[in-house]
């Protein structure tokens, strides 16, 4: 396993796990805040080689994780079912103004970077905002690191089945490891969390969420790499040593965001 890759775990996990333990909704929605609008440059950054991104429009879309921490959750809904409609408005208004030459393509890789990024995971304040919210997260952040690390791991030293072309150092082998490896530490984690804090978290429950939103990481993943390849760019950036860029990091954590929180008012 590269060396960068190693101390940078081990260095930033404990720190990234610290701050959503200890901080208030404040602190994390500042850390959510300042990671999506790295991520929103870094992705912006990527897709100008093939369009001209409006990246005003994007940045400003961010406003959507300000307004998860501070507004309650009926403003908050209205809110969030207002901004599609402004965003779609302002993005054409560009195209207006430009006289066309802000293109449809533009406004289309813009749009969905808007909704890929600042929208996703604006889902991590609001499940930080649900009772046992901070334990609710640690869920998040532990089938995706778990389904990343497994999946590298075996993947990279037994892997022999390649998966897709789309990334072609992911293997049928590492990607079934992912699943199983982070069920198993999310039933450590669940053990840990009903023993110390009282809680009757259902085993079985777990297990189902933890194996849709493993395989929904991993799509996340590749989601992730089909833009990186349709812009033929390695990484999002260099900001995280041994893994690239902030959108290389959390693309998989972004993208289960949404569907954690779907599964975690519904169960």
């Amino acid at each position: 396993m590269d060396l960068k890759r190693i101390l940078t775990t081990v260095i930033g996990l404990p720190l990234v796990i610290a701050v959503f333990i200890f901080g208030n909704k404040y602190v994390i929605g500042s850390v959510i805040f300042t990671a999506s609008i790295i991520c929103t440059y870094e992705y912006f950054k990527v897709i100008q080689k093939v369009c001209k991104p409006i990246k005003w429009v994007g940045y400003l879309a961010n406003i959507l994780i300000i307004f998860a921490i501070i507004l309650k959750e009926e403003m908050l809904i209205k809110s969030i079912l207002f901004s599609v409609p402004i965003v779609i408005s302002l993005l054409f208004i560009q195209v207006i103004v430009t006289g066309m030459k802000t293109t449809f393509k533009d406004v289309a890789y813009t749009f969905l970077g808007i909704f890929y990024i600042p929208f996703f995971l604006m889902f991590l304040q609001l499940i930080r905002n649900l009772n046992n919210g901070k334990v609710l997260m640690g869920y998040v952040f532990v089938i995706s690191w778990a389904t990343d690390i497994f999946a590298y791991l075996i993947g990279r030293n037994f892997g022999k089945i390649k998966f897709s072309s789309i990334s072609p150092k992911k293997t049928v082998e590492g990607c079934v490891s992912g699943i199983i490896g982070s069920i198993i530490i999310t039933l450590v984690y669940t053990l840990i969390v009903n023993k110390v804090l009282g809680v009757e978290y259902n085993y079985l429950y777990v297990a189902i969420i933890t194996l849709i939103l493993s395989v929904l990481s991993q799509v996340g993943d590749f989601a992730a790499s089909i833009i990186k390849r349709f812009a033929d760019t390695k990484d999002y950036g260099n900001i995280i040593p041994g893994h690239g860029g902030m959108l290389d990091r959390i693309d998989s954590l972004l993208f289960i965001a949404p569907f954690a929180y779907m599964l975690f008012i519904l169960i």
